[in-house]
């Protein structure tokens, strides 16, 4: 019973930090003196990722959310002009799992016996896994200024299906330009 218990224990640990690990990490930043009221355009600086394919679905999904917003896209010379890197690395996280924990409270020894009778575990193992991490960083700059007036920063973990990472990089995008203007809260 007692293994069991750990058993389940174990697995509802490991099923939380997954839950956890998948989570996109999404921040954003501004120039609190920027004067967002005045840009209505914007142009396209770089964009570079390590996929290519990556590079559209970017541009599409800013384009998107910032047109919700009022400004127009023009091909050159507008009010803001927009950076995006991407990047992949790997994660590692290492897991180690113990089996057969020493006696509880009132064993042999009157406190449980910790490291006599049973010692400090029977096995130790520990996992290396590695996971692939995207992030994305998506830069305004005033146009006139070339100032930084806006940062939006997203990192998450990637699946093996393009169609996920795609899914959750919209997602990503959208949660940086949710309070987009920003505004200075006084």
């Amino acid at each position: 019973m007692k293994t069991l218990l750990r058993v389940a224990l174990g697995a509802a640990l490991f099923a939380g930090s997954g839950l956890l690990a998948n989570a996109a990490d999404v921040k954003t930043d501004f120039d609190k003196h920027a004067d967002f009221s005045r840009i209505h355009t914007y142009s396209w600086g770089s964009v570079s990722t390590s996929n290519p394919l990556f590079v559209n679905r970017i541009k599409d999904e800013v384009n998107k959310n910032l047109q919700e917003k009022g400004w127009q896209l023009v091909e050159s010379g507008g009010d803001a002009t927009i950076f995006a890197k991407g990047n992949v690395h790997n994660q590692q996280e290492l897991q180690t799992y113990y089996n057969g924990f020493p006696g509880g409270w009132g064993g042999r020894w009157g406190w449980g016996g910790w490291g006599w009778r049973d010692g400090w575990g029977d096995t130790t193992t520990t996992t290396v896994t590695n996971h692939p991490v995207g992030s994305l960083v998506v830069d305004i700059f005033d146009a006139k200024s070339k100032d930084l007036i806006f940062r939006g920063i997203s990192a998450a973990n990637l699946h093996d299906d393009p169609e996920k990472n795609t899914k959750e990089l919209d997602k990503d995008i959208d949660k940086m330009f949710d309070h987009f203007p920003p505004k200075e809260s006084k």
